[in-house]
């Protein structure tokens, strides 16, 4: 018995992918409208969406392509997309779930996520080190874990308890260790080329010691910082 119908080869994904978010664009839909009036799951269009990490059933691409109102053929036509600018975004996951988290990523076409806590494990359901990488890695996204730029735990309270000058003063005294200085440079190396994520847990970044980072990174590269939406 023949299996089910896939989409077509691989090699046209990245174009699909292309196609499906300059479309959705136009109409200035959001990937949760598309999803939603396509009947499949928001992950699944993050995923359709990512550059071509996937091959999607037939049935899902032929979904999109009704609710868009073309042709299955035309959302293999190769977009133009523009150039994607290199720089950081900040990133905290307080207060978000893992496939919100990624479509943002998606979103800001972020290619690299580099998470800056000291130990990349969580209380929060899929923002542990492996389950975490399980995610970026369907999405197509690179995790990279720069332990060099952790916060060390008797530094924390600082930030917790509005000390801020403290905390950043102290952290700053953190990044002469060659352990973090080998880390900026790889994360500089980064931002130069791609979009990077700099991820830890707080949402607002004054409060979170990845502002240093971002800091040193983006005159150590010169690029743009710029929050995660």
């Amino acid at each position: 018995m023949a299996g089910p119908r896939s989409a077509p080869p691989h090699e046209n994904a990245h174009a699909l992918a292309q196609r499906v978010r300059a479309l959705r664009e136009d109409r200035g839909w959001t990937r949760e409208r598309l999803a939603k009036e396509a009947g499949i799951a928001v992950g699944t269009l993050s995923r359709l969406e990512n550059g071509g990490a996937i091959q999607p059933a037939f049935f899902t691409v032929g979904a999109v392509a009704n609710v868009l109102g073309v042709a299955l053929d035309d959302l293999f036509r190769t977009a133009q997309v523009p150039p994607v600018t290199p720089g950081l975004w900040s990133a905290g996951y307080e207060g978000r779930d893992i496939d919100s988290f990624v479509a943002s990523l998606l979103d800001s076409r972020i290619s690299v996520v580099a998470d800056v806590r000291l130990t990349p494990i969580s209380r929060k359901k899929g923002f542990s080190k492996t389950r975490l990488g399980q995610a970026l890695a369907e999405a197509g996204i690179e995790y990279t874990h720069l332990r060099g730029l952790g916060n060390p735990k008797d530094n924390r309270a600082p930030f917790w308890e509005g000390r801020l000058d403290v905390g950043r003063a102290r952290f700053r005294g953190v990044l002469r260790s060659e352990e973090a200085q080998t880390d900026l440079e790889r994360l500089a190396e980064h931002a130069r080329q791609s979009r990077v994520a700099v991820l830890c847990f707080e949402k607002d970044e004054s409060r979170c010691h990845r502002q240093v980072v971002l800091e040193t990174v983006r005159k150590r590269a010169a690029v743009p910082v710029i929050p995660l939406a």
